[in-house]
């Protein structure tokens, strides 16, 4: 009988790592440096160590193992190819068959945005619904979408990536993707503080943000809480755009909830309240319905989704 599964989600920096039984309690979660050097040709091995070492831990047979469900920051296709990870180092390869083979357990994969959405529809602030549109927003803007409680993958692994929906074709600086005028330079923690900082320039009025060192979203939505004009229209800026690109989302895939996590997602309910507004505006009437709700499992959302992915737990 299978028991036990492991979800892994790769990121830049670190892996993070959790093992799960069959009811999808974490049993333990953990993280390693990421060791991108050699082309990235170590992080499988490390992955692999990590998980013989802890079921020689734990006296657990790889016979009560489902297997591995494995996020990583690029697009996935349903095969388990990656269509390259440029900062893991990783060219075009398949990732679940090269770590099956290091490990000798099933492997499913997905990217790792996709794999927060389904972790958030299982046991965080979208449990309970089927059909979820994830949205963080941190150093950029990403997306995860799940539809009838699967995840929505698309050709390349791409689907989701509402951060690099162009809403602004007069755009004359470049968003990292290479594009112009993306979602995500207005809307991620750094495009806040961009559209801030060039505003206030032009700002003829008292703002509290005049005084601080360095803006950031933080101290933008900070000052917006305690009515700061300028602030609350840089809030009003950037949920006009965002609660546009994700009305335009809900027409195409038409989700029960909104989940909104990331870092910026700290600004609670002053967040959720400009972009729901915004997306009522805009929606299709018959999308309209949709709640939103902010992440519940931060950094720990991806390994949920892992482990779920890979199935029988939980369900």
């Amino acid at each position: 009988m299978k028991k036990y599964s492991f979800g892994v989600d790769v990121g830049g920096t670190t892996i993070k790592m959790g093992f799960f039984d069959v009811d999808g309690e974490l049993l333990k979660k953990w993280e390693i440096k990421t060791r991108k050097r050699n082309g990235g040709s170590e992080i499988l091995e490390d992955i692999a160590e990590q998980i013989q070492k802890t079921l020689a831990q734990r006296n657990i047979s790889k016979d009560e193992v489902k297997g591995i469900g494995l996020g990583v920051p690029g697009p996935v296709r349903a095969d388990g190819t990656v269509v390259k990870c440029i900062n893991l180092g990783w060219d075009v390869f398949n990732v679940e068959e090269a770590l099956a083979r290091k490990t000798d357990l099933q492997v499913k994969s997905g990217n790792d945005a996709n794999l927060a959405a389904l972790g958030e529809m299982w046991k965080g602030g979208g449990k309970g619904y089927r059909d979820l549109l994830l949205v963080t927003l941190g150093t950029g803007v990403g997306g995860g979408i799940v539809v009838e409680g699967k995840m929505l993958s698309g050709s390349n692994g791409a689907a989701g990536e509402i951060g690099h929906m162009i809403v602004n074709e007069n755009e004359t600086e470049t968003c990292a993707c290479g594009k112009r005028g993306c979602v995500e330079q207005y809307a991620s923690a750094t495009g806040i503080a961009r559209m801030a900082q060039k505003a206030l320039t032009e700002y003829k009025q008292e703002t509290v943000l005049q005084k601080v060192d360095r803006l950031t979203a933080k101290n933008i939505f900070d000052a917006a809480k305690q009515g700061d004009d300028f602030a609350l229209e840089q809030v009003e800026k950037m949920g006009k755009i965002l609660g546009t690109a994700i009305a335009n989302t809900a027409c195409v895939t038409n989700p029960e909830v909104i989940v909104i996590g990331g870092g910026v997602s700290k600004a609670g309910k002053i967040l959720i309240d400009v972009l729901e507004k915004y997306f009522q505006k805009r929606t299709f009437h018959a999308c309209s319905n949709a709640k939103f709700a902010l992440a519940e499992l931060g950094n720990d959302a991806g390994i949920y989704g892992g482990a779920y992915l890979i199935g029988d737990v939980g369900r």
